[in-house]
């Protein structure tokens, strides 16, 4: 027995993760978690970590960094990685030489837990097949989906199975059921695991499929099973044997799923890289070594890479914008004052900090619900410990009641002092946003003259594009391209979204080609916009996140006005821009009153 409490190390908060750290924690270790997500971390530091569903469990950790360097520095007994299999060489380069941890592969596929014995040796080398899976609802909770125990966890090194005993100790003294087991053991269980994620994982990712939805048809089913088949002759032919009914238990299990995203499906869907190769391409790259073809195997593979390519390109591209995507913050703290602009608009909500200089030093954005207000405060919160903000200021939909910022102005301002930070003297601001158009008359100073806003409802606005171009079935990110294409000239007649629902299903059902269709419905929200009151003969700049989506719109509004429009950088924080100015003018203006006051004093 140990004398003193058993110190455990989890680096990557996602559900594995979370879950793990719970279930440490309850089990009364020293539990120390590690994720380079600073909000989640802040939400983490402050409320814990909560379980839901099929699993209902809460706890609050002492122990919480933001750098695996230095957990690694606290040297625990055993370090667990949840991390994605192509992130874990950067955490093995951080390993202090004291560092004298048992490292636990806590993820899915075949071969991972070979990138660590590669640096540490078999006997400081284990590996986790993880049979309970979860969703993260907000940063620091798991919607548990299912558990099908046990779990099986051993050590490379079949001498050292003392240390997977005592792990499996630990966690089923908290009902979370896991059974120790030989090296030779926890290879047929791993790819027993691999066969089961690699038979619905890309399949839910590529046709965005939770896993009753998939298990639901039979077309779906007949795929799986022979991805299944395909995978069991490889196993076969690496001496890896599997009882007669071993297809229909697949089945019977991937059934249990639910309504549940597979990990990899999540980061398909949230355009981040995949551990497909690790999955069907270990399938594929055995079944070469046995010459044996693993046809369906290989078309996933290449489907999933095809799609994260394209999906990689359109985010270097800008031309889609992911709520999903996590913030990154600097890894080394901002020196310097710092001031922060938040846009608490109808469809997202932007953060943008500036330092002294003016100079954007961090800028994110997420979407508007409900829940997003908790959200963003923790946001503001992390901010705060990132950077030496002095001052910050709200704007938008939702500036009044939020109460974590000093000041609270109208976007109409903020707008405009963003756009005349880049592009002085007189101008047109045009704004369509979630669900309103703005126009802005500028002076030669920069400041507000006049402003006009659109009277008829959320009529051509970002609300009304997406609600129109889904009823068309065009996908939002296409839909610059496919009017790009098009010399259509009918316009919709209706600025109503009810009306014009009804109006652009005519259109489908009339077999208008969808690249007419996308080009009938900018060409409606350009004629709202002609009819609203752009000064000719001065710069029109153009701002908001539907033109950051819908960059075909500048060339039509050109056309239609017969003048050139700008498009500044990042146009859908120009408003957050323009609050972090504001807020250093207001604290500037401030300290020079207080100073004059002392004086007259």
């Amino acid at each position: 027995m140990r004398e003193n409490k058993i110190k455990i190390g989890i680096i990557g908060l996602g559900p594995v993760g979370m879950m793990l750290a719970v279930h440490f924690q309850e089990a009364g270790c020293d539990v120390l978690v590690c994720d380079n997500d600073r909000i989640k971390i802040n939400q983490i530091k402050n409320e814990g970590i909560i379980l839901e569903d099929v699993i209902q469990k809460k706890e609050k950790f002492q122990y919480v960094y933001t750098s695996s360097v230095e957990l690694l520095q606290q040297n625990p007994d055993y370090v667990f990685i949840a991390l994605k299999s192509y992130q874990v060489q950067d955490v093995l380069k951080e390993i202090p030489e004291s560092n004298t941890s048992v490292y636990i592969s806590a993820q899915n596929g075949i071969d991972v837990e070979k990138i660590i014995v590669d640096k540490l040796g078999e006997n400081r080398t284990g590996r986790m097949v993880i049979n309970f899976a979860g969703n993260l609802s907000s940063s620091n909770t798991v919607k548990t989906t299912f558990f099908n125990p046990p779990n099986y966890i051993a050590i490379l090194d079949d001498t050292k199975k003392s240390y997977a005993e005592e792990i499996a100790t630990l966690l089923n003294s908290v009902q979370l059921q896991t059974l120790p087991v030989s090296s030779f053991e926890l290879t047929k269980y791993t790819w027993e695991k691999t066969i089961l994620n690699a038979a619905l994982s890309p399949l839910c990712g590529i046709g965005r499929f939770t896993m009753a939805e998939a298990m639901a048809f039979p077309d779906t089913i007949e795929l799986v099973e022979q991805i299944i088949e395909e995978a069991i002759e490889v196993a076969e032919a690496e001496k890896i044997r599997f009882p007669d009914d071993f297809i229909r238990n697949c089945l019977r299990y991937l059934k249990k799923g639910g309504k549940h995203f597979p990990s990899l499906a999540v980061d398909l869907m949230n355009n981040r890289l995949t551990e497909i190769d690790y999955m069907n391409g270990k399938i594929v790259e055995y079944g070469r070594k046995h010459y044996i073809r693993t046809s369906l195997n290989l078309s996933m593979v290449n489907m999933v890479k095809a799609m994260t390519q394209k999906n990689l390109l359109s985010q270097f591209n800008g031309s889609g914008l992911s709520n999903k995507e996590k913030p990154v913050l600097p890894t080394k703290k901002t020196k310097g004052n710092c001031f922060l602009g938040i846009d608490l608009g109808s469809s997202y909500i932007k953060f943008t900090v500036i330092d002294e200089e003016n100079n954007i030093v961090y800028k994110h954005l997420i979407k508007t619900l409900n829940r997003d207000k908790v959200a963003a405060k923790h946001i503001v919160s992390a901010l705060h410990e990132e950077f030496d903000i002095k001052y910050s200021c709200a704007t938008g939909y939702g500036r009044k009641n939020f109460a974590d910022a000093e000041i609270a102005k109208t976007e109409i301002n903020c707008a405009a002092m963003g756009v005349n930070e880049i592009l002085r003297g007189e101008k047109n601001i045009l704004d369509i946003g979630g669900e309103d158009i703005k126009v802005i008359r500028c002076d030669k100073e920069g400041r507000v003259e006049n402003f006009y806003l659109n009277d008829k409802c959320a009529a051509g606005t970002g609300a009304f594009l997406v609600e129109i171009a889904e009823r068309a079935g065009i996908d939002i990110k296409e839909m610059s391209g496919l009017a790009s294409q098009s010399d259509y000239k009918q316009e919709l007649n209706s600025f109503c979204t009810v009306f014009a629902k009804t109006e652009i299903m005519k259109w489908v059902f009339d077999g208008i080609p969808i690249e007419n269709l996308a080009k009938g419905i900018y060409l409606s929200i350009v004629n709202r916009i002609a009819k609203m009151k752009l000064d000719p003969g001065i710069p029109t700049v153009m701002i908001g996140g539907v033109i950051a989506l819908h960059p075909h719109l500048k060339t039509m509004l050109e056309q239609k006005f017969n003048q050139k429009i700008v498009i500044l950088d990042n146009p859908q924080y120009t408003v957050s821009y323009g609050a972090a100015l504001i807020a250093k003018e207001h604290l500037f203006m401030n300290n020079i009153g207080s100073r004059a006051a002392l004086t007259q004093h």
